[in-house]
């Protein structure tokens, strides 16, 4: 057991997050696993109160480390520097490791990279802070030390992170439209999300920029929350399916659309220790690329897809 004195007064979390120079999240697993203690008592509530000079014990688990996987793909780094990470993740590409994912992940690469962050809550972090389907494309941040994950997530969760997203859909929008429908596990089949009248709170906000004489369009898309597939699952709910994604009910063969053309096309955040705002294009890789080429008019797509003039179409 580590132990020291309290020298301020306050909740042990706090106290214990400002000691160890981690997060309270971090903290908060620790004493709900029953590793803290203050004079020699265990400690159950992070909200529990310490007074100067009190003695507090902790302990760390023994971090659950991955073995190692071998990487044999790369992936395309957008900016880099000592406290963040943007990738351009390939579609195919699984961000985080699960009992039922056998193949080598994001974090996997990372990890060859030599990017782990700290393993004080018994889980070892390489600074995912937000996700990606496997099958969507596009910009993902990775914090590089614990301090800037915590900021990141708190940008996630306050709105002042985000991403604009671009998908091919087979039927154009009637209008621009906001859908506002909450989402949870379909009850038929455990692959899919669906919109549910008890699910989490979801938000969805659906720009319409170019169509074809084939029906289908190219629109952007903008989360107000990060729900699993919610894209995926707002359109299903106006009938409009994002092409090759099957899952979700379009109709196609495989061999024709491969994955779901659906990408993390502008990332913005504020930077975790400058605070300097910066935003990054990630490039479209060149299946969709080349479905937009064939079938939209190419002035009218670079027109379009300039960031300032999409990030004005959200602000209408």
């Amino acid at each position: 057991m580590n132990r020291f004195n309290v020298k301020t007064a306050g909740r042990i979390d706090k106290v214990l997050a400002q000691e160890l120079e981690v997060s309270r999240n971090q903290i908060e697993k620790l004493i709900k696993d029953g590793l803290v203690s203050v004079n020699g008592k265990t400690v159950t509530k992070p909200s529990f109160k310490v007074a100067e000079g009190d003695e507090i014990a902790y302990a760390f688990k023994e971090a659950e480390k991955r073995e190692p996987v071998e990487v044999d793909f790369d992936v395309e780094v957008l900016y880099e520097d000592e406290y963040l990470m943007v990738v351009n993740k390939p579609s195919g590409l699984v961000v985080h490791p699960a009992p039922s994912v056998k193949e080598p992940t994001l974090v996997d690469w990372l990890m060859q990279r030599g990017i782990s962050l700290s393993t004080i809550s018994g889980e070892e972090r390489h600074g995912i802070v937000h996700r990606i389907d496997k099958e969507t494309t596009g910009a993902l941040v990775v914090a590089k030390t614990n301090e800037a994950h915590e900021k990141l997530s708190i940008q996630l969760q306050d709105k002042s992170m985000g991403r604009y997203y671009l998908a091919l859909i087979d039927h154009p929008l009637k209008e621009d439209v906001v859908v506002d429908k909450p989402i949870g596990r379909n009850t038929n089949n455990r692959l899919k999300m669906d919109v549910v009248p008890h699910g989490k709170e979801a938000k969805t906000a659906f720009k319409k920029l170019l169509a074809t004489p084939h029906e289908t369009e190219l629109i952007a898309a903008k989360l107000f929350t990060g729900r699993t597939h919610q894209i995926r699952v707002h359109l299903g709910s106006l009938g409009r399916h994002i092409l090759g994604d099957d899952l979700y009910g379009f109709k196609s063969k495989r061999d024709k659309i491969p994955r779901v053309y659906l990408h993390a096309y502008l990332l913005y955040l504020m930077h975790p220790k400058s605070g300097e705002k910066m935003e990054f294009l990630a490039p479209l890789f060149d299946d969709m690329q080349g479905y937009i080429a064939k079938y939209f008019d190419a002035q009218s797509v670079d027109k379009v897809l300039e960031p300032s003039r999409l990030k004005e179409r959200f602000s209408q």
